[in-house]
């Protein structure tokens, strides 16, 4: 069985960890907290386990995932490729699309696997629409919305779309295969000077597909919902809801005589695999550090998140 490395033992880094454990593909951990790496030492004494990167890249590990803070990616990824492994970066890549590309090409040059950690593209929900769209139940793509929305936890390093926004970037991106003509974005700061609490963000791709993400940490209630419309039908995925349903509706618009008119058929369930997306994302690497190509949460997917992220941030700074 192959072994990863996993950099950073915080939240999410502690998934990892789990996750890879219990796939038996838990090599090492490197953790700068030393409390936290006794404890470590204590939970998995058959794992390696380091107080920093470099110590760590002694050793034959197959690959690397790095889950530290967003601000130390690109340094710690950068020492990582540069020694020849195969990673995988959670999201965001790095604070900067730039250095997403000094990554991607440093990657190829080294001719390492890099992977980025947007997760929800391994949601068995989303693999289920995305595969609706591909088999053409859906017809084209029209229009595709996603909401999340919650009074949750309010950052003071990064405003409300940087915080909840990218992983629908990616989802807009793996969807439509093609990179938006026009970004716009509107909010409002009212807990902090400069830091949106609330934004709404339009994003206008070839073919006349719109789409929109409307983004808040300030709302009364928990919401996250993602719709697509297509021209053969529509789909609604709920997943603050019960039961995190997946609806599909026969549903589009026929043309009679010059004249639109809606088409209403059955709505029903689509079931759905319920495997975790996490898992499916660490099996999905550990299967490529074999050399075979990333072709999901690929380097420049993730260069075309963070371009997108910087352009609505730009377009948000237009409004004042």
């Amino acid at each position: 069985m192959r072994k990863v490395c996993v950099v950073g033992a915080g939240r999410w880094g502690m998934n990892h960890i789990k996750t890879l454990y219990n796939m038996s593909a838990l090599g090492g951990i490197v953790e700068s907290n030393s409390e936290t790496l006794e404890s470590l030492k204590i939970t998995y004494p058959d794992v390696a386990c380091y107080s920093n990167p470099h110590n760590a890249l002694n050793d034959n590990f197959d690959g690397f995932t790095v889950a530290t803070p967003a601000p130390t990616h690109f340094t710690i990824a950068k020492q990582i490729i540069e020694a020849g492994n195969h990673i995988l970066i959670e999201k965001p890549i790095t604070l900067k699309s730039a250095e997403a590309e000094i990554l991607a090409d440093l990657a190829k040059e080294k001719n390492v696997n890099l992977m980025v950690g947007h997760v929800l593209l391994f949601h068995p929900a989303f693999s289920k629409i995305k595969s609706l769209l591909d088999d053409g139940s859906l017809g084209d793509l029209q229009y595709m919305y996603s909401n999340r929305l919650n009074l949750g936890t309010i950052r003071t390093e990064e405003n409300v779309f940087w915080s909840f926004a990218p992983h629908d970037i990616a989802l807009f991106q793996y969807f439509t295969n093609s990179f938006p003509n026009k970004i716009s974005s509107r909010g409002v700061d009212i807990l902090q000077d400069g830091i949106h609490d609330t934004t709404i963000t339009t994003l206008e791709y070839p073919d006349r597909i719109m789409g929109h993400i409307f983004v808040s940490w300030l709302h009364p209630f928990k919401e996250h919902r993602f719709v697509i419309v297509g021209s053969k039908g529509m789909i609604r995925y709920e997943d603050s809801a019960e039961g995190k349903p997946l609806i599909f509706y026969d549903k589009s618009v026929e043309w009679k005589e010059n004249i639109p008119s809606p088409r209403s058929g059955p709505t029903q369930s689509i079931e759905y695999d319920s495997a975790m997306p996490l898992t499916e994302e660490l099996k999905y690497f550990v299967a490529h550090l074999d050399d075979s190509p990333i072709t999901i949460c690929d380097p420049q997917s993730a260069i075309d998140v963070m371009r997108i992220l910087e352009s609505a941030t730009e377009s948000l700074k237009g409004e004042y």
